[in-house]
């Protein structure tokens, strides 16, 4: 079966679904999650997308990201996102949403409604090599200096929403 997404309007309500890849073909809006896991050092663990993905393999974002299933909510969906990409586990709060459209060199179009989770771990990934390249920390003051440097080796998304990233960190 392929994997489907849920489609949405502005206000996040369901309008439907549709298979994964043509959503991305037709730049539909739809619901997804990103995940950002902090260490005690208050250090962000990136991953580096695995090179066999269908967009944006090779770039660096955020700890994991994807799309909740129809009748998953995000909560549960972003825990288990986090487990089969990182194989970690990890307590998650909701920290904000984000609506953003980015177009790639392919052609494919990521529209997408965002909630986004923070969660505090010093676990080491156990990555998914089908998922994930590789995994490092790095500082937010850092991030935000090497994406200013070499914007074009992160994910559209993780540039979009570093700052309301650091605002909310800096809420919490």
């Amino acid at each position: 079966m392929t994997e489907q997404v849920i489609l949405v309007d502005n206000n996040d309500l369901p309008i439907g679904q549709m298979e994964k890849l043509e959503a991305h073909k037709k730049g539909l809006l739809h619901r997804a999650f990103s995940v950002f896991i902090f260490n005690s050092n208050n250090e962000l663990l990136l991953q580096q997308r695995a090179y066999s993905k269908y967009h944006s393999g090779g770039l660096w974002t955020n700890t994991c990201c994807s799309h909740p299933r129809f009748g998953e909510h995000n909560f549960d969906a972003a825990n288990r996102r986090l487990d089969e990409e990182m194989g970690m586990k990890c307590s998650l709060t909701y920290a904000f949403s984000f609506t953003y459209k980015a177009t790639f060199a392919d052609g494919l179009i990521e529209h997408e409604l965002d909630h986004v989770f923070f969660g505090n771990s010093d676990e080491i990934p156990k990555i998914n090599k089908e998922e994930v390249e590789n995994y490092k920390y790095i500082s937010l003051k850092d991030l935000k200096i090497q994406i200013v440097k070499e914007p074009e080796i992160f994910t559209p998304w993780l540039k979009i929403c570093l700052e309301k990233v650091v605002e909310a960190r800096l809420l919490s």
